[in-house]
Parts: C-alpha cells; structure tokens; sequence
C-alpha cells in the first residue's frame, strides 16, 4: 500500500492539514493502516514524497513508529521549473529551492526503480502493490478488489467512478481506436476546442481515481524494455515560480501522471468502484466538502459520502480570488472552523466574493451567494435551500 503525497502551493504538506475536527489527513491515512493491520492482517506500508514533503511527513508520523520501518518512503526526483519566457530553467534568486519541482506522480515507477525499492520489493516477495493520493481517504487496500486483481491476472488495474457534473474536469478513461489499448486523458493535455467534449459526461462516462493496482513484475518488465522509464506522455502545467506569489514569474512545470502508465500495460484492466473510494481534496472548495456533514468516518477511518448525498457529492464553487488559498477559507469558515455549514442535502453551493458563515448554517438544494463589495459580510445562521443570495 504506497500514499502519494501532494503539495498544492502550501508552506507544508497537504496531508498536515486538518481534515475532521483536529485530525489531519496523515492522522487518517495512520489509523487506517493500523486498522487493517489489527483486523485484517500484516501488510507494508510506505509513502512516497516529494523533497518538499518528506520531513513534515516522518514528523507527523513520529506517534506511528510502526510506519516509520526500514523501506517506509520513496522519494521523488526533482527536475527544474522552466521559465514560461525563455523556455530555460528558472531562476528565482529570493528562493533558489523554489526554482525546483517534483515532476508529477507519474515520477512514482522511476523512482521506485530508481531508488533500488523495486528490486528490494521483488526480492522480498512482494508482487502486488496498491497506489492512491493521501488527500483521498476513501481509498484503502480493500481484499475483495486485491483478490479480483489476483485472480484477473491482470498486470495493471485502475479503479474508475461514474463521471458527474462534479467530475467533468478531471483525466478519464478512453480507449485507443487503433489497437483497443486503454489509456488515460488528463485535462492538460486537451486542447481548447476540444474542452466541451472532453468534459462531456456522456460521451466519457469514467474517470480515473488514482486508486492503482499494479504487478510489480509486470512494472520491472516494462522498465526493462523501455531502458528504465516507464513512457508516460508530458503535461505542461503552467504555474508561477513562487506558488504563494501570482505576480512572480511564469513557469511551466513539466510532469507525468501515474495513472497513465494503463497505456504501457499489456492486459491492464479498469474495474468501477461507487463513491465510496473516492473523496479526494484538490481545491479549498473539495476541503469544505469533506469536512462538512456530506462526507463521515467510517469504523475503519474511511471517509465515504453521507447517504443523504443519494450517491452524488455537492458540487462547491467557490471564488478562486478569495478562495484559492487556505487563509480565505480559514477566514469563511471562522476561528476552529465553528462556521462550517452542513451540506449534506445540499446539490450545489457557489460563493462569489467575502462572506463568513456563522455557525448553524444549513444549505439545502442550490444555494448561490454573492458579495460585490470588497468588505467581508456575514451570512447569519438559518436554513437556505434553492435560492440566490446577493448580500
């Protein structure tokens, strides 16, 4: 079972921050583990972080010693940001650290290989693995889909959900016309007049969880023939060179997804999972949703979709400008998150502009705000259900 840790412009790992209450999600990803290990059996943990995540995460795990074993992590290569306008290696003299990038979790198969963890793996024995996001505790090593993936003999497996409106956005699961080979779109790499297709539901009705099963002979065996590297297609993400700072300049960070990898796969396979598995945080819009009443902890430290929800999340929208980073939210939400609304009957919420919630908010059905002037106001306690909301 290897975590993916991610960092979304943060001064620290994103797995530190605070999920349920006081509990982060590394405190989750921690209780699952033990979980499965008291009830279900032995089985090896380890994380895989980026340069920028490393320590916080031995830090966070200090309570854990038992996850802290010999081969608990594997580190990702860094690679340089380039500089949007000379296409050559940034350099940003204020921070030289921040002219460097992890190049994506596509950087997962090198780095194990790399590394020598693949072969100490093989060596020991080990011929399964399970790949998911930290930010994603819906996702943990479930026997019914590790003896499905054993029995297939499949050597790949990725874990796809029904795409909603929710979901549009995210990489999907296509097939090559060509030679019916599986493969994986992410929205990078779709062109602009491509993009209302892309996004059609309809037409790609899977998307990719980043929940992965992968045989690790099969893994070496695609090393091997393609001279250590697994071929995974480039995304140009265009970022700045300080992520806390939209004014420094522009950079193009060049990455690979892992999930990709479906396409190097002979006999890779997908299997639809139910909501259950997937609960990711990308954005502070996806964070108020998981620590609202729409999302709840399970026996075992998943976090699965309130039933009330009838199987669809609550499509959350809110104001890139004031939002984008955790002090808006901090702020929305007020001191120890006391105005966090319940959104458990709630289909869509979308905020424009400065608003505070005070406590005993409910939103049920559509709820539109919107704030014009550039001063914080106050959204006092009550019910709102299928309304706009100009304040």
């Amino acid at each position: 079972m290897l975590r993916m840790q991610r960092v979304a412009g943060l001064e620290k790992a994103k797995s530190l921050l605070e999920v349920k209450g006081s509990d982060t999600f590394i405190d989750f990803i921690a209780q699952q583990i033990i979980s499965f290990r008291k009830n279900k059996g032995n089985v090896r943990s380890m994380f895989m972080n980026s340069f920028s995540t490393s320590a916080d995460t031995k830090e966070a795990l200090k309570g854990s010693p038992d996850l802290l074993a010999d081969g608990w992590e594997v580190v990702q290569n860094k690679v340089p940001k380039i500089d949007a306008a000379t296409l050559k290696p940034c350099k940003w003299p204020a921070n030289p650290a921040k002219e460097w990038c992890p190049p994506g979790h596509g950087d997962l198969y090198p780095a194990l290989a790399g590394t020598g963890m693949l072969d100490k793996l093989l060596k020991d024995g080990v011929k399964y693995m399970f790949v998911s996001n930290s930010d994603n505790l819906g996702a943990t090593l479930d026997l019914d889909l590790l003896n499905y993936f054993a029995e297939s003999d499949k050597s790949f497996i990725m874990e796809v959900c029904t795409r909603t409106e929710a979901d549009k956005k995210g990489g999907h699961l296509a097939v090559r016309t060509a030679d019916g080979q599986l493969l994986l779109r992410e929205s990078a790499q779709c062109a602009d007049e491509d993009e209302k297709e892309f996004q059609n539901t309809d037409k790609h009705k899977y998307f990719n969880t980043n929940n992965l099963w992968i045989r690790l002979d099969k893994l070496k065996e695609v090393l091997d023939a393609h001279n250590g590297v697994v071929p995974l297609p480039m995304i140009k993400n265009s970022k700045t060179v300080d992520p806390g700072d939209g004014d420094s300049p522009a950079v193009f960070q060049l990455e690979t997804a892992m999930g990709a990898a479906i396409e190097s796969f002979k006999g890779a396979g997908a299997v639809v999972v139910d909501r259950s598995r997937f609960a990711p945080v990308k954005t502070c819009a996806d964070l108020l949703r998981v620590r609202s009443d729409a999302y709840e902890v399970t026996d075992d430290f998943r976090l699965v979709l309130s039933a009330e929800c009838n199987g669809k999340p609550p499509l959350v929208d809110l104001d890139k400008k004031v939002y984008k980073k955790m002090a808006g939210l901090d702020k929305m939400l007020g001191e120890g998150a006391a105005g966090l609304p319940s959104l458990k009957h709630c289909t869509k919420l979308s905020v424009k502009g400065k608003v505070v919630f005070e406590a005993g908010i409910i939103f049920k059905g559509s709820v539109n705000i919107v704030n014009s002037d550039d001063e914080w106001k106050v959204l006092k306690a009550g019910t709102y259900e299928n309304q706009d909301i100009t304040m």
